[in-house]
Formats: structure tokens, sequence, C-alpha cells
């Protein structure tokens, strides 16, 4: 199933062409950091599901300790009961550091970093959402999350742009950040069922 992820940075999208695209889903950033709502997410979900989109959405980490991860797991469940959403492809856990926060704020070591996965995840299992993964790009998924520490039902959406998806455990494969719909750039993603 083809999809694409989408945050305030898409601005105002045609969600018609998205889906004349052959697009099926979208997984829509909820936020970011330290209680940062996004501020398109209202409007993302509600426009998606109008269409008739499937909706997963994710979480960009800024956490850098295990408490942390705790509390963006926390905001990201208040934020889906407040707003009624119920994510039918997942909550993604977004681990990475694209915009150095981590290594300017002291990177945690890859323990402290897989911990922080975990947390995030059993935080969420225990409020009570059975399908919560983890993005990150295949050399964090690969070399920094030590994956064989994580439960064996936690998905993977595998960011690794090119012609072929690497992480053999990965639901979702985030293939390119250039997929053009309608004029517009997007992060193009492969779910498989």
């Amino acid at each position: 199933m083809k999809g694409i992820d989408v945050s305030y940075h898409n601005g105002n999208i045609d969600w018609q062409s998205v889906i004349a695209a052959g697009c099926e889903f979208v997984i829509i950033r909820l936020g970011y950091g330290k209680r940062h709502l996004d501020i398109k997410f209202v409007d993302n979900v509600n426009e998606a599901l109008r269409a008739g989109l499937k909706i997963g959405v994710y979480y960009y980490s800024y956490a850098l300790d295990v408490e942390a991860a705790k509390a963006e797991a926390q905001f990201v469940h208040e934020i889906l009961q407040k707003h009624g959403v119920n994510p039918e492809l997942g909550i993604w856990f977004d681990m990475e550091d694209a915009d150095s926060y981590k290594a300017r704020n002291g990177m945690p070591d890859k323990q402290t970093i897989t911990a922080m996965c975990s947390a995030f995840i059993c935080t969420l299992n225990d409020i009570g959402y059975s399908y919560v993964g983890i993005y990150a790009s295949y050399s964090w998924l690969t070399e920094v999350i030590d994956t064989t520490q994580l439960a064996d039902y936690v998905p993977y959406w595998n960011a690794q742009w090119g012609s072929c998806n690497g992480f053999s455990r990965a639901r979702m494969w985030q293939f390119t950040d250039s997929l053009m719909i309608n004029n517009h750039k997007f992060d193009g993603n492969v779910y498989y069922r």
C-alpha cells in the first residue's frame, strides 16, 4: 500500500491529488520535543480522514533520557484523547537526530537510545495502544538502536531512500523524500499489509 507522511512543513495539502496519485494512507506528525503540537496536526487528521485515507501518527523525539521519552508518550496519548483520534496505522516514535539537537545537547549512548524507544512503546502499550513502533533510518535501526532488546511485536518503519528496503523486519518503508504529487514534494512510503 502506497502512502505519504506529512507535517506542517508540507503546508496546505490537496488530499484529492494525493488519492489520485494512488496513495491509500498518510502518517501525520502529531508533534515533537517537549509537548510541541504540530500546528497542522488536527487539520491534517480531519482532512485526510474526510478524503478516505487511512492514518497513523508519528512523534519526533527530542528525548535525551528515558523519563523524557515517557513524557513524550504521555503527551501523544493526551492529544489523541483530546481530539478523538484513533490511528489505524499506528503511533510511531521518530528516533533520529536530523537537526543535530541530540548532538548539541549530549547525544545519548546506544543503550539509552534503545531504552528510550522501549519506554515510549511500553508507556503507550500500558495505556492501551497495541500498535506502537519505531521510525528510524536504516543506519539507526542497524547501528544505533539495539532492536534485539525490543519485543518481537514492535513494528519498524525504515527510512532508506532508494530502490530497496534493506531492513527485513520493517512494517513500513520510507523510500524517498522526493515523491512529487501535483507539483508538491512528499516523503513516499510503502506499507506492507
